[in-house]
């Protein structure tokens, strides 16, 4: 979930630092959905909504944390995992997106628990 979640982030930042705004929500969004997916097909099979909303959590946790740690360590604001501030409403897309872009691949914890037994 960890080595998933460096990458996604590697690519946000990726796209924060290089496109233009407008082009870097859509490509912020597009990595974290796109990294939700590959963890549901080849880490997390049976990845059922109680597991996935917590990878989600997680993630913005790991989020919040990266930017804590690297607004300590710059002395300055550092935004580019989760979004500036200036711009609010973007930044609380965001946030929802890490936390249930793993749920959008999960199975209903039902169907996950038939096929268990």
């Amino acid at each position: 979930m960890v080595l998933f979640w460096i990458a996604i982030a590697a690519a946000v930042v990726a796209a924060q630092m290089t496109l233009q705004p407008l082009w870097a929500a859509f490509a912020t969004i597009a990595a974290i959905v796109l990294g939700a997916y590959c963890y549901s097909r080849f880490c997390a099979r049976q990845l059922g909504i109680n597991h996935a909303l917590g990878v989600g959590i997680a993630w913005l946790a790991l989020g919040i944390g990266t930017e804590l740690v690297m607004a300590a360590h710059l002395g300055r604001g550092w935004y580019d995992v989760l979004g500036s501030p200036d711009h609010p409403l973007l930044r609380n897309v965001l946030f929802f997106v890490w936390i249930f872009s793993p749920a959008l691949f999960a199975r209903r914890d039902e169907d996950a628990d038939d096929e268990r037994g």
